[in-house]
């Protein structure tokens, strides 16, 4: 019961635009913006999927994070993607989709996006559902096939997407 308080206590009173450092659910992006690029991730890619589908893709930033082939910080490997000169992203050319479709990033549906940043906080403050994914890099919707799927080995569905990881 004590942490529902101090959870709905967080939730009211940072839930407010103030200045130029707003905030928007638990934590702000100036707080905490590695936590804040996990729980964007999580709400664009999974917010309507279950809950286990949630936590397998941060699992999946996670372990990207940690393989020597993507950035070494949640928020470089959130906005990993191919760029035009001046540093502008290509439309439609980033390894999470929703983050170059030129739409704004900012969060409207504020129970997905409290969820999203309470499961991002206990992903990398409790280490909360670390390795569902047994060390996928990789996910796709189920209702497509990309080409580059054969190319890795199945871990298996979660809700609305299925997991793959580099053998090693």
């Amino acid at each position: 019961m004590k942490s529902f308080i101090i959870t709905v206590l967080l939730l009211v009173g940072s839930t407010v635009h103030a200045g130029t450092s707003e905030s928007y659910g638990i934590f702000s992006a100036d707080d905490k913006p590695q936590m804040w690029c996990l729980a964007q991730n999580i709400y664009y890619e999974a917010r309507s999927s279950n809950r286990a589908d949630r936590l397998a893709v941060a699992d999946v930033v996670i372990n990207r994070v940690k393989h020597t082939y993507y950035p070494d910080t949640i928020c470089g490997v959130v906005k990993q993607g191919h760029k035009y000169s001046n540093g502008q992203m290509k439309r439609n050319k980033c390894q999470f989709s929703w983050y170059c479709d030129g739409k704004s990033d900012w969060p409207t549906d504020s129970d997905s996006w409290v969820d999203a940043q309470m499961i991002a906080y206990n992903m990398l403050i409790h280490s909360d559902s670390l390795g569902i994914t047994e060390g996928a890099t990789h996910y796709h919707a189920d209702y497509v096939t990309p080409n580059w799927a054969k190319d890795f080995h199945l871990v298996g569905r979660i809700g609305a997407h299925i997991y793959y990881r580099w053998e090693k």
